[in-house]
């Protein structure tokens, strides 16, 4: 019997059917029931499909794929330097303000070049995307709020972004001393609450410890420290406990 003459299969237009076919599998007859198709070699079991996502990929496939990222990346700034550079600095403030530094130093490690990058910043400064001065401004009216950071702390977190002492300056401008006063009883107030059955002696010094490590004076955290441990009844002479140096 020819190929024109020779009658097509039972499981022509069963797509299940033709799968089997496919694989290996020979079909079944409309009256004997379907054999399962058969695992490929090196399959693995649980339904997991060799290099798929459950693989956990090697050291050598990571770093493979961040080298693969990293030439890409490459490829894309030669290719057009500037409308990369301006995509990556409007990523970047998407939703946060950042320093003319951060931005800078971003631009740089995705390879823009430096006449380039400093003329971008230039011009995004100049039209208000990169503000210096209100970032510090923001910044430290935030992290004083809900960390309870004191100036000197805040004063070096700006020096690390690459804000100026004169910015830096006008924006600290905006804790006074009462406010110090009322953040740093209110590290303390929280903290006690962990404490509750330590000696005085003990309390105070773990307290003053916070509060020097959130950048406040050793004067100032010791008498809100006792002021505190007062109120709680525990007035107790604490004028020898040591404190942290200035």
């Amino acid at each position: 019997m020819t190929s024109e003459q020779r009658p097509a299969p039972d499981w022509v237009g069963d797509v299940g059917l033709g799968v089997q076919a496919w694989v290996g599998e020979t079909p079944p007859t409309p009256d004997e029931p379907a054999r399962p198709a058969r695992r490929p070699a090196g399959s693995r079991s649980g339904g997991r499909r060799s290099g798929g996502r459950g693989r956990t990929r090697t050291w050598e496939e990571r770093e493979a794929a961040r080298v693969a990222r990293a030439e890409a990346a490459a490829a894309e700034v030669e290719a057009d330097p500037e409308a990369v550079a301006r995509k990556i600095l409007l990523d970047t403030l998407t939703g946060q303000a950042r320093t003319r530094q951060e931005l800078a130093d971003k631009l740089a490690k995705r390879g823009v070049p430096d006449e380039l990058a400093s003329a971008l910043l230039d011009r995004f400064t100049e039209v208000g995307l990169i503000d210096d001065a209100a970032f510090a401004r923001q910044w430290v009216e935030s992290r004083h709020r809900s960390r309870g950071l004191a100036p000197r702390a805040l004063k070096q977190e700006l020096r690390r972004k690459g804000v100026t002492d004169d910015d830096a300056a006008e924006a600290l401008g905006q804790i006074d001393d009462d406010d110090q006063r009322a953040a740093a009883r209110a590290l303390v107030d929280k903290k006690l609450r962990s404490m509750r059955g330590l000696e005085p002696q003990v309390a105070t010094r773990r307290l003053a410890g916070l509060l020097a490590r959130k950048g406040y004076a050793p004067g100032l955290a010791f008498a809100v420290v006792r002021e505190a441990l007062a109120d709680l009844g525990a007035d107790e002479d604490l004028d020898d406990v040591a404190l942290p140096e200035d």
